[in-house]
Parts: C-alpha cells; sequence; structure tokens
C-alpha cells in the first residue's frame, strides 16, 4: 500500500488490557513539515488539496482534530518538541536562540539512552545565533548521535540551491528539490537499518510549505513567497482554487495558495516514499509513524501580515497524526486537546520510557488509547515576539491578550471555537462595552487560567540563568517586563 507514514517509535510497548506478552521495542519515526496548517491535507477536510498518501495514512491510525503549537513560530517549537518544556525555560523561546542543553534530558538523548539508535534528517534551527553554520557533534544535537543531516536552517528549496552540512562541515547540494533529497537521506537511512537488533528513531524534518521570500503583487504590495517545481504546480488550476472562508480571493493570494499547496503536494508525495519503504523492508508492523507540523500558516487570513505568531486556527492548529499497527485501531479520530509541549512526554510514555520530571508537558498516552478525550481542559499558549501574548485555549474558546490590552486585534482575541468556527468574529472587546457579561465572564474564566499556568512555571528562567557559555543568550531580553510570567489581569 502506498503511504506516507510518520513513525513514531515507541519501545516496549503493550496495550493496557490485553496480553502481558512483551513485544520487541518499536522504532519511531516522527515526521514533521513546516507551516502547514491543520487544514492544508484533504483528510481534514480540504478537497482542494492533493494528499492521498496523508489521507490514506490518516485511515491506518488515529487524527487528531485539536492538536495546537503553543508558541507558534518555528524555533520555540522546536525546542518543546526536544524539551517538553515551556520555552523561556528551555531557551528557545523566539527564532535563533538555542535549546538550552541539561536541565533534563532532551526527547533524544532519553531515547538514546534507552537503547534507541537516533538519527535526525532536515530542517533543525535549534542551533541559535547564525544560521549559515553546522552543528558540530556533541550536546547542541540533544542525544541524535547516530545520523546527523541538516543545513541548520536555510530557506531555498530549489536543486542546486539547497544542501546540507556534511561530517566534515562542507556544505554538500542536492541535486533535486531540498524535500526529496531530504527524503533520500532518510530512505537510505531506513535500508541501513534492515537487520539491525536495536530499535530506531528517526526524525525527518521537511521545511516546505513555509514561504521563501516575496514577490510584489498585481495590487503593487508584497506578499509571501511558496513556488513550488513547475511538476508540482502542474497539479493545480490557480484560476479554480478557492480561499479560506473570510478571505477576499485576488490574484496574489491565489498564486500564494497554489504554491503553498504545490509544496505540501510535494511533501505528501515524499511521505508516500518513506511509507513504501517501511513496508517494503518489513518495518511497518513495529514501528510508530507519527506526521505533525511545527505551526500553520494565516496565508492573509483577516489581513495578517505575517504568515504565524498568531492563535488564530490557522496559524497555532496542526494535523496530528499518528500509527501504531496492534496498538492504535485504524480510522480513528480524537478530539483529544494535544499540544506541543506534550509531544515529547506523550511519545516517551507510550515507549514505557521514564519521562523526565522536567517536562512541562502532560504524558497523555493512556488518554489516546483509551479514547479519554476530555483529559485536557486547556492548553497554554504565549508569544515571546513584538506582539507578545498569553492566553490559553479550550474546547470553547481561543483567548490571548497582550499587556495592558483593550481593544481587539490579532493578538487580543476571544473567539467562540464552537459557533464561529472559522473565527471570523473577536469577541474580546464587547466586554468593555457592558453590553455582554458572558462575554465578561468568559475572559475573566480565562484569565484565571493564563495565570494559574504562569505561576506554575514561574520557577526560574533557565534560558538566563544556566547558557552563559552559549552564543547570543548575553541578548536575551524578557518582552516587555515578563519575567518569570508575571502576568496582571486586565482591568474592567
Amino acid at each position: 500500500m502506498k503511504l506516507n507514514h510518520l513513525v513514531l517509535a515507541i519501545s516496549g510497548m503493550t496495550l493496557f488490557s490485553c496480553s502481558e506478552k512483551k513485544t520487541e521495542s518499536p522504532n519511531l519515526v516522527f515526521i514533521f513539515s513546516d507551516q502547514q496548517a491543520f487544514d492544508m491535507l484533504g483528510c481534514y477536510g480540504n478537497n482542494q488539496i492533493k494528499t492521498p498518501n496523508l489521507d490514506e495514512f490518516a485511515k491506518e491510525g488515529v487524527r487528531f482534530t485539536h492538536c495546537f503549537s503553543n508558541s507558534p513560530v518555528c524555533t520555540p517549537y522546536r525546542g518543546m518538541l526536544m524539551s517538553g518544556q515551556q520555552s523561556l525555560y528551555n531557551g528557545a523561546y523566539v527564532n535563533d536562540k538555542p535549546l538550552v542543553p541539561g536541565h533534563g534530558k532532551k526527547f533524544a538523548e532519553v531515547l538514546r539512552d534507552a537503547g534507541y539508535s537516533t538519527a535526525y534528517v532536515g530542517k533543525w534551527h535549534l542551533q541559535g545565533g547564525d544560521r549559515d553554520r553546522p552543528i558540530p557533534p556533541g550536546e547542541m544535537r540533544y542525544g541524535f548521535d547516530e545520523l546527523f543531516l541538516s543545513n541548520n536552517c536555510h530557506v531555498d528549496f530549489r536543486a542546486g540551491k539547497c544542501f546540507y552540512w556534511n561530517e566534515e562541515g562542507q556544505k554538500s547540494f542536492f541535486d533535486k528539490w531540498e524535500v526529496y533529497g531530504q527524503t533520500d537521506q532518510a530512505l537510505a537511512y531506513l535500508d541501513s537499518r534492515k537487520d539491525a537488533e536495536n530499535p530506531f528513531a528517526l526524525f525527518v524534518s521537511w521545511h516546505p510549505p513555509h514561504d521563501w521570500g516575496k514577490f510584489k503583487g498585481e495590487d503593487g504590495l508584497m506578499h509571501y513567497r511558496y513556488d513550488a517545481p513547475e511538476e508540482l504546480m502542474a497539479m493545480y488550476n490557480r484560476d479554480s482554487i478557492q480561499m479560506r472562508p473570510g478571505v477576499e480571493n485576488i490574484p496574489d493570494r491565489r498564486r500564494m495558495y497554489h504554491g503553498h499547496m504545490a509544496m505540501t503536494s510535494g511533501v505528501d508525495i515524499a511521505f508516500g516514499q518513506l511509507m513504501d519503504k517501511l513496508n517494503q523492508l518489513n518495518l511497518d508492523e513495529n514501528t510508530i509513524v507519527v506526521f505533525t507540523s511545527d505551526h500553520g500558516d494565516m496565508l492573509e487570513f483577516d489581513d495578517a501580515i505575517l504568515p504565524k505568531q498568531y492563535a488564530h486556527d490557522y496559524s497555532s492548529r496542526v494535523p496530528f497524526m499518528m500509527r501504531w499497527p496492534g496498538q492504535i485501531g485504524p480510522g480513528t479520530k480524537t478530539g483529544l486537546l494535544f499540544s506541543a509541549l506534550d509531544i515529547m512526554p506523550t511519545m516517551l510514555g507510550l515507549l514505557k520510557l521514564e519521562v523526565p520530571q522536567e517536562c512541562h508537558g502532560k504524558n497523555l498516552g493512556k488518554a489516546i488509547l483509551t479514547h479519554e478525550e476530555n483529559a485536557v481542559e486547556s492548553i497554554p499558549v504565549w508569544l515571546y515576539e513584538a506582539n507578545s501574548y498569553r492566553g490559553v485555549i479550550t474546547r470553547d474558546y481561543t483567548f490571548t491578550t497582550k499587556k495592558d490590552a483593550t481593544e481587539g486585534s490579532l493578538h487580543n482575541v476571544l473567539f467562540d471555537r464552537k459557533n464561529d468556527p472559522y473565527q471570523l468574529n473577536n469577541l474580546f472587546s464587547l466586554y468593555k462595552t457592558g453590553r455582554c457579561v458572558e462575554i465578561k465572564k468568559e475572559i475573566a474564566l480565562n484569565e484565571k487560567i493564563t495565570i494559574d499556568y504562569s505561576i506554575s512555571y514561574a520557577h526560574g528562567n533557565r534560558a538566563f540563568s544556566s547558557c552563559t557559555n552559549i552564543e547570543s543568550c548575553a541578548t536575551r531580553k524578557f518582552p516587555f517586563g515578563f519575567g518569570c510570567f508575571q502576568y496582571e489581569p486586565l482591568k474592567s
């Protein structure tokens, strides 16, 4: 069967209520794209995008409908993925600030120490500082010791322009689109594991469908560029492309959508190749595969200037699908509230490996296997950029606020998730008018949740106290004085 599979290798896992028979430790294949919102897959309801491999993959495992990036930015997501820790604690709180070693084992360090062979292919973006340099062997690879092939972070995916750093610290250029070159590397690694005795964990990080520059539009304005290889662009008719609800359909946006969807189809093709390889090597039955993305892309929804950094679903809500034959039933769906913070502890929990006590995220492995969709009440969200905010996402509402906010904006939001699924009506400002008592109550409730989770992280900022030897740490500053998550509620 042709599928693009993300394999999360879960070690020594047995079903909670079934037999006591032990099986060999499962392998883990964790695949993630960059800047791909939940709605940019056919299996999530998009009837114009072409992602047959991922759509088929969704039928073979569990599909999460409410997975969120707590801080929808590239480096912060990766810091949470590898540490299970809040961004101010782990150091990677904005782009190009490094994930601080120590203070609890990182994801791959736990896997490595449990006997897994660990491999990483693709975008890294955790080194901090200058992007145009390799990541040397050692602690800054955070446990990926067997294979490490990355360009660090480079935003030109074209053949002859894209590359990776080899073990000699030199650039080796791909002669094909970056996703396909990196996939070849991952396929070669899987071939090397065919007869290996110990389990493996392979992480594959594709940069597309992330934007790669800007273009001057027909309207005279600058727009983000997503152009893909010609064979991928040819899969779509630009003139027939539809926008998301509430977005004006103009030529420049059709160009953006066209490239974004074409790159996503390329990701789907590469995913299918990896799934086929697992099947050919008879590794698929004992491999956990995961597919997700670091954050979404607004694609100018609500006239957003940036692709991400917003709490809106198109920016923060991502696809998350997992296949584990024999343990997770095919074709299942869960509405469990799940976030980037929870990935590391949950995967380690499923593998029956010890979760470092330094993790802030939740081990939701049991909730996944036993279909406990109400195990989580809220997800904390935050941003440490020019428009920094704090907030929460619950089943009913999305709430964020900047410091001293009084009016609704792209960063001061209250969306009714049930009655306004496309988030077209920002309720944030209504409580100021006194016309809506219920809205005021909801803001007060969400503020309390925000304060409660902020306090839970206020046990020292490791990023400042422990990274004196890491480049660029000296330049770190807390945005608008929010050291250690001090938070003041809105004044009514």
